[in-house]
């Protein structure tokens, strides 16, 4: 941002109906706006009832996309940080719920502006709706704020009021109204129609916001008859009613509007210049890479989300990046892991697959077919990627078939006394993570953790460093006391966190580092009355934690075998592939040419 120059305010809406690609569109426009030389930040405002997205079903929200700092948050800021590469933050996605929630606590405590006041949706909810959308910046040039949901809908008209309140705060230089509908096309017809976006607009009109500019979603290309209608009964000029038709690729959509001088009209609104003649530049390249492919593998995801493919959004996406970095197309065969739990391993749906992976998930359906397509993996020695929970299968189905431990499980999904059960895969005790707690919301390990690469092994040849970062989401560990098990039978635990440890006293008294009661409270609390000693770092000291984040097979055993805790889909980009997932798509590719 210049010297003495104020940041500037987009804002999405949406209208007709949901699915429009709002937050695909915001990171388009931001992309571009970055590609100007600005600096640029997008946001989400959702006005649902949930404090986040961290407890809903995959089948009715999709993905949960959890930043560095581990917030929990809508998928959309996954299209922002992979567009922008902005690091997204907690700060950059706000529900109705968490609103309410922070100003119902406000008003029990009788603290702060509400001691003694009505709380009202005006002017309380609106202004901490403003306060979100204009805090914790850092000299941005531009705010980006899609809003969630549908115009017309009863839980947006809280965010709808306070945008239009930030347009006569700021003045109508300073702001930009962006509305995004859908334009259907009659079959009978054989033409597109326009009423909805009129009908849209009339709505978005009734709670005092005048949009700057339309963004008419179709199935195909929109004749400029209709954008001039549209121009005459929405108030719009021509030129702002943009045609966006359905697209391969959500990677086109930035040539797509740079073709209809968003970018451009969005900076001749705001009186700034134009600084480079090809924002698109970098699109173009990834959309010429694109076409230009020429090999092809098919990778079968195994998952209990399959149905929806939102469930597994960032995944698909980093998939398609590990092709762009091998000139690769990613073909994915998605499988029902429940249909694969079956008295005979139905072979048949791995036919002319290149690679396997098992994404993450929670909970105990499905996940024996998970466990059996581990082993049709390790055994027939076709590449593998376990993610999260795919990692913890993984490690189960070793020590099953390779340790010997017939009885190996998950506390996750077998909390049964069993006395042949081995817990190989366990809670984290909430000593060292949480404080004691039975909710089920923003109470995993969340966010960035660091992790410790072994020389030498197959993770460190992909990432061809010992010291890294990835982002996690999960309730449960490798239990490491069996680590020295697993390496003996030659699974290799290459990559390790080093979690800090603070003990609590369990006479009362305060808070102490102490590594006898760490392995008191581990005892008791994390792996039942077992007797095992608490693994320490040299390095770090012995009041730390050490937990497997990365596991692989040797050369010898498997071609390429590896399971992860952490999820490396949420680091990857377009012009960037995740390292993990530009190996995997490379060794599937070479495996898939000798089936």
């Amino acid at each position: 941002m210049g010297e003495g120059q104020a940041t500037n305010f987009v804002f999405i809406t949406g209208g007709v109906v949901s699915s429009l690609g709002k937050g695909v569109s915001a990171a388009a426009i931001a992309s571009l706006l970055q590609a100007h030389g600005y600096k640029v930040r997008t946001r989400k405002l959702d006005p649902y009832l949930n404090i986040d997205p961290g407890t809903m079903s995959p089948y009715e929200h999709g993905e949960v996309f959890v930043t560095e700092d581990g917030a929990e948050t809508d998928l959309d800021l996954g299209h922002y940080e992979r567009f922008t590469d902005v690091l997204a933050t907690k700060n950059d996605n706000i529900t109705t719920g968490q609103i309410y929630k922070n100003l119902l606590e406000e008003e029990r405590k009788g603290v702060g502006k509400l001691l003694g006041r009505t709380m009202q949706i005006v002017p309380h909810v609106t202004d901490a709706i403003k306060e979100f959308v204009m805090a914790e910046l850092s000299n941005e040039d531009f705010v980006l704020c899609e809003i969630g949901g549908t115009v017309g809908d009863i839980e947006s008209l809280p965010f709808l009021e306070a945008i239009r309140q930030i347009g006569n705060d700021l003045g109508r230089a300073r702001v930009f109204y962006i509305h995004m509908t859908l334009l259907p096309y009659m079959r009978a017809a054989g033409e597109l129609k326009t009423k909805p976006t009129q009908h849209s607009v009339k709505e978005l009109l009734s709670v005092g916001i005048q949009p700057d500019m339309l963004i008419c979603r179709a199935e195909s290309a929109v004749e400029d008859k209709a954008r001039l209608k549209i121009s005459r009964f929405c108030n719009v000029a021509a030129e702002s009613v943009v045609a966006a038709p359905d697209l391969e690729s959500c990677y086109e959509i930035p040539v797509c509007y740079t073709k209809a001088h968003v970018d451009r009209l969005l900076l001749k609104h705001f009186r700034l210049p134009s600084k480079t003649k090809a924002p698109d530049a970098r699109w173009q390249k990834i959309l010429h890479a694109t076409k230009s492919k020429t090999e092809r593998v098919v990778i079968a995801i195994v998952g209990k989300y399959t149905g929806y493919g939102d469930a597994y959004l960032s995944l698909v996406e980093a998939l398609r990046h590990g092709g762009l970095g091998n000139n690769t197309e990613v073909d994915i065969a998605w499988l029902e892991s429940e249909k694969l739990e079956a008295p005979t391993f139905p072979e048949k749906f791995f036919e002319n697959v290149g690679g396997i992976l098992i994404p993450g998930g929670f909970g105990e359906r499905g996940s024996q077919g998970k466990i059996d397509a581990v082993r049709f993996a390790r055994t027939r020695k076709i590449p593998f990627l376990g993610i999260c929970f795919g990692m913890q299968m993984a490690v189960i189905e070793y020590a099953r078939n390779m340790l010997g431990l017939e009885g190996a499980i998950s506390t996750e999904f077998s909390k049964k006394s069993n006395s042949n059960a081995e817990t190989v895969v366990c809670m984290q005790h909430e000593s060292f993570f949480e404080e004691a707690s039975k909710e089920k919301g923003g109470t995993m390990r969340l966010g960035a953790y660091p992790c410790t690469i072994k020389n030498k092994t197959l993770a460190y040849s992909i990432y061809q460093c010992s010291e890294i970062s990835e982002r996690h989401r999960h309730r449960y560990e490798i239990n490491w006391q069996y680590l020295e098990r697993f390496e003996k039978k030659g699974m290799l635990f290459s990559g390790t966190s080093h979690i800090g440890i603070k003990a609590k006293a369990t006479n009362g008294s305060a808070e102490k580092n102490d590594t006898e009661e760490a392995e008191n409270g581990l005892k008791n609390g994390l792996f039942g009355n077992q007797n095992f000693s608490l693994p320490t770092c040299r390095s770090h000291g012995s009041n730390h934690l050490i937990l497997p984040e990365i596991v692989e097979l040797s050369q010898e055993q498997h071609p390429w075998f590896l399971g992860v805790q952490f999820h490396p889909e949420l680091k990857s980009r377009p012009f960037a592939p995740h390292p993990i997932f530009r190996h995997f798509v490379e060794a599937a590719s070479k495996h898939g040419k000798l089936v």
